[in-house]
């Protein structure tokens, strides 16, 4: 005979099984693109963009929400996808890095980064375009106070982030017009 486990004692075995097996569908716009899937409760939006959708710009880093490599936006505000799950974003819109990439969005500020050399691995960069895309939509120039206090939220191990208040500043100053935000700003 063996012996009963601590959450068989407790009754929360099944519970927990039957939790992680549970789906549940959602349809939202991934892209300006209409996903219905089923989704697990527990997926968060991230993983659920990386493993689902194979939109993989968007990165895990900490899974605590506080280093920035997983932010997408969510009916066009900035969010941190391991800290929301999939289940939440039922009827709204997403934009990944991808989308923005593929419609320009973030065109001027990928060609600012490059030429300033503002990324080396890469890992943060698409949260931190993400965010500046954001802070720059708002339709201010930023001072470059504003423009590290907006990227607070980003962990970056390669640059000493630098060259990455640069590149914002200059598209800031040059005042290149992105296209909006699908889902508001």
């Amino acid at each position: 005979m063996t012996a009963p486990t601590p959450d068989a004692i407790h009754g929360r075995g099944e519970f927990w099984a039957e939790m992680s097996a549970r789906q549940l569908e959602v349809t939202f716009n991934v892209n300006g693109e209409p996903v219905t899937a089923r989704v697990e409760a527990r997926k968060t939006l991230v993983d659920f963009l990386r493993d689902d959708l194979a939109l993989t710009g968007s990165h895990v880093g900490c899974e605590h929400g506080v280093c920035g490599a997983c932010t997408v936006l969510l009916n066009g505000e900035s969010v941190r996808g391991c800290l929301t799950f999939a289940v939440q974003c039922d009827g709204a819109e997403v934009e990944t890095i991808e989308g923005l990439s593929d419609s320009g969005a973030v065109a001027d500020l990928q060609r600012a980064f490059e030429e300033r050399n503002a990324l080396q691995c890469g890992y943060c960069t698409p949260g931190i375009l993400i965010s500046a895309r954001e802070l720059l939509a708002a339709g201010c120039a930023p001072s470059r106070e504003t423009i590290r206090e907006y990227l607070s939220g980003h962990y970056c191990r390669c640059t000493g982030y630098q060259a990455i208040v640069d590149a914002i500043e200059a598209v800031a100053r040059a005042g290149v017009a992105s296209p909006p935000l699908r889902g508001g700003g």
